[in-house]
């Protein structure tokens, strides 16, 4: 195992390993979504991939690389495999291949497009009351959304789908395979960590002011995160009691319950969250309740706070370059992901839009330029990480995905040059090592709903 292979292991048993009075073992349920997985991995006959450069997604480039896939794992990888069975072989000789891309931050499922009315009958992204920590986004998500499909098309192979980020506590996320289904239960990534989205600042303050039913200043919102805490630490005390056999079980309440789950370390938070101060408030509610932050998400003042971010083993979920378009991002900065990299705090990109969610790989490029000319040099088998393996760390797969060695599930992408460049597409995704797209054959699963009547090959 590599140092950086070792090294993500670490993150991701630390962003699972409970604290303080979480580590009290206890049978709970929240730890059970309401929503089993009936995800199947498609079929995966071997294949041997030859000549390509070879991205790791662990830090390590292997130039003119073979990678060898069988059983829906990584067989192999090196230079000049022997080939003694006869598996089919693609010469990607000037290409290269890369793990699967994985995107923390989606709505795709919850915000369809083409939208007709965001608020009614097209949008599912979130509840309009302050803590909606009962709901589950995955009750919500349709399978339909030509928003799947685009992004398999660019080398996605796994999304996180996170409710939207009016409410403080905005509910569960689900990981999912962007592959076609008729149930959400059958896209489903059976063992991913369990994920919680919180918001704060601008989003909830609009949403209280909005309704009349929630914090309408930032005061606000870290009051009304401080007291729920609370309710579910007493919660979560009377079931670590009942637990011990002092006491009988409390009385379902599914918005405490959630939030016991956070405190036990079940589950994972991700808060949508822009400015320096605000991620501070955040990291020192977690302080007060023993809990961890897993990721900011947007953080475009990240690159303000990349010690503390360290400290905190936080990672901070970005985009390439938005900026200015709300009061939270004016001081966001392009080279925000490599002045975090370079500062040792953990990066991710991701996409919050099913626009950018097509092109992660060029997002990580646009921020790695900004690095630069800032005069921080990311590489291209560091920057991959980006999209790659910490996302998996986050997920709780970092032993299974994100990494091409001997022994990970076979998420890769075949791509037509350097991933990084606006010139290069998909040539092939497999997910499970079974072929999800084939630009050679681009069309061969049924179409959307949502498809019925575009033109073939247009953007939506």
């Amino acid at each position: 195992m590599t140092r950086t292979a070792a090294a993500l292991l670490l993150l991701s048993a630390a962003l699972a390993a409970p604290q303080g009075a979480a580590r009290n073992a206890i049978e709970a349920p929240w730890r059970e979504p309401p929503l089993a997985s009936s995800y199947r991995p498609p079929a995966a006959p071997p294949l041997l991939i030859r000549g390509a450069t070879i991205l790791d997604g662990d830090g390590g480039r292997i130039d003119g690389g073979d990678i060898l896939l069988r059983d829906g794992r990584v067989g192999a990888i090196g230079v000049h495999l022997p080939n003694p069975d006869g598996v089919r072989e693609i010469n990607a000789a000037g290409r290269w291949v890369t793990p699967g891309i994985i995107d923390v931050h989606s709505h795709d499922g919850v915000y369809v497009l083409p939208l007709t009315a965001i608020d009614r009958e097209a949008g599912d992204v979130a509840e309009s009351s302050a803590n909606a920590a009962d709901t589950w986004v995955e009750s919500g998500i349709n399978p339909q959304d030509p928003a799947f499909s685009r992004a398999l098309e660019n080398g996605v192979t796994m999304l996180q789908i996170l409710p939207g980020s009016g409410p403080v506590f905005a509910g569960h996320s689900a990981v999912v395979r962007p592959l076609p289904a008729t149930t959400v239960a059958a896209m489903k990534v059976p063992g991913a960590a369990l994920g919680f989205k919180m918001s704060c600042g601008e989003n909830p303050k609009a949403q209280g002011a909005a309704t009349k039913e929630g914090p309408t200043s930032r005061p606000g919102v870290v009051a009304v995160t401080r007291q729920a805490f609370l309710d579910a630490r007493a919660y979560l005390d009377v079931w670590n009691d009942f637990r011990r056999g002092r006491g009988p079980a409390p009385a379902r309440d599914l918005k405490r319950e959630a939030l016991a789950g956070i405190l036990a370390g079940d589950i994972r938070v991700h808060v949508h969250c822009y400015r320096a101060d605000d991620m501070a408030s955040v990291l020192a509610i977690a302080d007060e309740f023993g809990f961890r932050i897993t990721a900011f998400h947007h953080a475009s003042e990240a690159y303000k706070i990349a010690p503390l971010l360290k400290a905190h083993r936080t990672c901070s979920a970005v985009w390439g370059d938005w900026w200015g378009f709300k009061m939270e991002v004016l001081d966001g900065v392009r080279a925000n992901a490599p002045i975090l990299d370079r500062a040792g705090a953990c990066v991710v990109m991701h996409s919050d839009s099913p626009g950018s969610g097509q092109r992660l790989n060029i997002e990580a490029a646009k921020a790695a330029a900004a690095g630069r000319r800032a005069g921080i040099d990311i590489p291209p088998e560091r920057m991959i990480r980006w999209t790659t393996s910490v996302p998996a760390a986050l997920l709780g797969l970092a032993s299974r995905v994100g990494t091409l060695a001997p022994g990970y599930g076979a998420d890769v992408v075949l791509w037509s040059g350097n991933p990084f460049s606006i010139y290069s597409k998909a040539d092939l995704v497999l997910i499970d090592g079974g072929i999800a797209f084939d630009r050679a054959q681009p069309h061969t699963d049924p179409t959307s709903d949502f498809e019925l009547g575009r033109v073939a090959g247009q953007d939506l």
